[in-house]
């Protein structure tokens, strides 16, 4: 990418809302994955960049988490801006403000906001009055900043995007609507294997459809692990039931207990698959102990990439 181009697509992403993959085009995901891998490179080279000097990031947290919390608030620092930890409840969010009032204050104070939340609707109603940057953490509908570091892991791994076929065993969540959409936009094929009512939300699987049409990739579902797996460059799991969801984990083992990710399934995939999973995990349930710990793993790595990939966000977005 040459010097203007980089300089355009800065000025494209400048100021803007970080909702969902759906709302960025290929190249400037790309961009911003070439982005965290230069940032990435400096950080372990030990060299200073601080492009957010003085700018300061408000984290909203409704739901909790380790690696949002940390990635985004070490990535702020490291960047010379100042990231503020606002627990929902500590904040007149908790208390009945309004998310447009709130919104407008904080932009009155902040350079960007970062939310992790439970429903999409009020991530799209922040972002709507705020006049600051506004960053989706993590909601039940997406995980667009988790799919960002994947993807740039990935390409760590493999060396390419384009034509790689990832698949994802689990639940059809956050976490599957948001990697249908970035494989799509970046070429891949994905086949998503869940049990028969667990599937992804059926209009976000036509809108990741429509751009796999424009990408050359594929999307398809299936019920069957050990059918899907087959030529796999990368296999991808998660938790069988999430945040909020905690009341249906019986019922959920149940539902999900043939769709483990185990040496057995495993060895059915290429020779040389990579395993991810964007943890927290549970061993012995959506991943065995052998899987997640062994050689095809990157699971550390990726949960790396997630400083690396936040940064470039903000760069780009705050910058």
């Amino acid at each position: 990418m040459t010097v203007d181009q980089i300089q355009s697509q800065h000025q494209q992403l400048k100021n803007r809302d970080f909702l969902t993959l759906a709302d960025y085009t290929k190249d400037e995901i790309e961009y911003l994955i070439d982005l965290a891998d230069y940032q990435k490179k400096q950080s372990n080279e030990g060299i200073i960049f601080e492009p957010l000097k003085g700018k300061t990031l408000g984290m909203i947290f409704e739901k909790s988490s380790t690696r949002t919390r940390v990635s985004f608030e070490a990535g702020i620092y490291q960047l010379g801006g100042l990231g503020i930890f606002l627990n929902s409840n500590d904040i007149q969010l908790g208390r009945g403000e309004t998310i447009a009032d709130t919104a407008q204050v904080l932009s009155g104070y902040l350079d960007g906001i970062m939310i992790r939340t439970y429903n999409q609707d009020d991530v799209e109603e922040l972002a709507k009055h705020a006049s600051i940057p506004v960053i989706n953490g993590l909601t039940d509908l997406y995980h667009p900043c988790q799919v960002l570091a994947d993807l740039q892991t990935i390409k760590e791994v493999k060396g390419v995007l384009k034509g790689q076929k990832i698949v994802y065993i689990g639940d059809g969540n956050n976490m599957a609507h948001s990697l249908m959409i970035g494989a799509a936009k970046m070429g891949m094929h994905i086949v998503i294997v869940t049990p028969d009512n667990y599937k992804t939300e059926e209009q976000i699987t036509e809108t990741a459809k429509q751009f796999a049409s424009e990408h050359g990739a594929t999307i398809e579902w299936s019920n069957d692990p050990a059918e899907a797996v087959k030529d796999a460059d990368v296999v991808y799991t998660d938790v069988w039931a999430s945040m909020g969801q905690e009341a249906e984990q019986t019922q959920r083992e149940q539902a999900f207990q043939k769709f483990q990710v185990n040496e057995a399934l495993l060895v059915q995939a290429k020779s040389d698959v990579t395993f991810m999973h964007c943890l927290p995990a549970h061993r012995g349930e959506e991943v065995s102990a052998e899987v997640i710990d062994g050689k095809h793993s990157v699971v550390f790595q990726q949960a790396e990439n997630r400083l690396h990939a936040q940064k470039a966000l903000m760069t780009a977005l705050m910058g």
